[in-house]
């Protein structure tokens, strides 16, 4: 397996040495359909190429040297993307062939893969609150997706011991855009009390289903989208706007403090729309259509919902295409500003792909070779794709199997910004710097543990080469367990629990142990 994956990053490496050769000729993208050569090229990787160039940086504009700044060689800038709902199988490190990801693959043969990283859970929220408490599912404060009127998700608590708050205090600037539903504006949710010096986004996810929404919020204060004209419009791309402030806000940073930069992007989540650019067209007519009826813009259009799509397999990959975009934007901002070099940049998804809005990832392989998907604690649901880069620190092309989660995340950032100390008691995750490094002792997990709070209840622990699922939790708080070995048998086919009672009887104490329960969260009967 690891082999494969070798081979995928050289080649991902050669493709993007064309990609480059080709950024150099002048081809105009209205005319290129004039020329097959052209045309071809165009295809495959230019119409990524020609719409990821750097938008126009105002510091490069006004300052000499290409806007760059001389950075002390000191403590890492951190740039985190959370992808919404991309699957393990999504990306081309991971085997994906239907849909381009050029700059994904980049950052995945120049720096570092994990093959078994694991998500908070299969749903939105509460896999993020596992990013930002170091916690997972049975300990963290938020379980579940529920919403708050008039607009947000029920708020995390303050503690002064969250990710972005312990990289605030180490003299970091913190900056978050893109999607946040862990707490509406003025509760102790918001993102400006959590940690974040700047907020800039969809507050609500309910409101993050709309790609061309009435408003965004930019830290307390409301952005009226008036050209979307109350969901009558489509004119605001809301993903490319938030875009825009995230590489302004590279721009605004120097070498006198390191940035801490969440980029948790709504794309690929439903509803799938993209603008009509040339993304979208290249992938028209490539593959066979069912067209998807929604709930479509227009005259009493609502703020939830998902609308049409002609071309759903289309827009699907011209969405995970135009997120690989982002990263090149952002990838290229760095540069630019002469920030790369002590800038480590992780890329991975926040749980497995959806189905909603006309979505197929059975046709796009999204799951890769595991079964399940969104809301399923399969490993389909929970493992996702997971690259590193930092420029003279990870191996390129480097590969690790080390099984870790999102909890092991803040840990992790802490050690990098040299704050250790400042790690919380009782939390569940483990640095992994010595594993990105190739340094010193990796402490490993003994277990991972995941729940549900949907569908039944779910309850899920991987432990070395097994897992263990636990169905309707809320019918049955001791019901059965389904038991794999992942090692042999990834796509969780052959349940082995008759033949390895003393394993499940061990994964039964796992999960009684794990599991706090929750008045905010409970399963049925507690």
């Amino acid at each position: 397996m690891y082999n494969k994956k070798k081979r995928r990053l050289n080649i991902c490496a050669n493709a993007i040495r064309l990609i480059k050769w080709l950024q150099g000729r002048v081809i105009n993208n209205k005319n290129c359909l004039k020329s097959t050569l052209a045309c071809f090229a165009c295809a495959l990787v230019l119409p990524i190429y020609i719409q990821a160039q750097p938008l126009i940086s105002k510091v490069a504009l006004k300052n000499g040297n290409n806007g760059k700044v001389k950075q002390k060689a000191s403590r890492p800038n951190i740039v985190f993307l959370l992808a919404d709902d991309l699957g393990y199988g999504d990306v081309g490190f991971n085997g994906q062939t239907k849909i381009r990801t050029p700059y994904i693959d980049q950052l995945a043969a120049e720096g570092r893969v994990y093959s078994h990283f694991y998500a908070g859970t299969s749903i939105c929220a509460p896999s993020r609150s596992t990013l930002l408490t170091g916690q997972h599912t049975g300990h963290t404060y938020i379980r579940g997706n529920k919403s708050v009127p008039p607009e947000g998700q029920e708020p995390l608590p303050v503690t002064g011991k969250g990710l972005a708050e312990i990289l605030q205090a180490a003299g970091y600037n913190t900056a978050a855009f893109g999607k946040w539903g862990l707490g509406y504006i003025g509760s102790s949710g918001d993102p400006l009390k959590q940690g974040f010096d700047h907020f800039f986004g969809y507050n609500s996810q309910s409101l993050a289903h709309r790609y061309y929404p009435d408003h965004l919020w930019d830290d307390d204060h409301k952005v009226v989208l008036s050209k979307n004209a109350d969901f009558t419009k489509q004119v605001v791309y809301a993903p490319d706007l938030i875009q825009q402030k995230a590489l302004d806000y590279i721009d605004q940073q120097s070498d006198e403090k390191p940035f801490f930069l969440f980029l948790p992007y709504i794309l690929p989540h439903a509803e799938l729309i993209v603008p009509d650019d040339s993304i979208f067209a290249s992938y028209k007519g490539k593959f066979v259509e069912k067209p998807y009826k929604g709930r479509d813009y227009g005259s009493g259009a609502v703020d939830h919902g998902y609308a049409s799509q002609t071309y759903p397999h289309a827009a699907f990959a011209a969405m995970v295409t135009r997120l690989d975009l982002y990263l090149g934007q952002i990838m290229q901002r760095l540069k630019m500003r002469g920030l790369d070099k002590n800038t480590i940049i992780i890329f991975t998804s926040d749980n497995g792909p959806h189905i909603e809005g006309g979505a197929d990832p059975a046709f796009f392989n999204s799951g890769g070779p595991f079964r399940g998907v969104k809301r399923d604690l399969f490993e389909g649901g929970i493992r996702e794709p997971f690259a590193v880069s930092w420029p003279g620190r990870i191996k390129a092309g480097s590969v690790s199997d080390q099984p870790l989660a999102f909890w092991d995340l803040l840990p992790t950032f802490a050690t990098l910004a040299g704050v250790e100390k400042s790690i919380p008691d009782h939390i569940d995750g483990i640095s992994f710097v010595p594993d990105l490094e190739g340094k010193g002792n990796q402490k490993k997990h003994d277990y991972l543990y995941f729940e549900l709070h949907e569908q039944g209840g779910k309850q899920a622990v991987v432990k070395g080469d097994w897992k263990a699922i636990r169905l309707n939790v809320d019918r049955n708080p001791n019901g059965p367990l389904l038991l794999y070995n992942i090692k042999e048998n990834p796509a969780e086919t052959k349940d082995l629990a008759s033949q390895y009672p003393q394993i499940v009887r061990q994964m039964e104490k796992i999960m009684q142990k794990a599991h706090t329960p929750s008045a905010l969260f409970p399963f049925e009967g507690e």
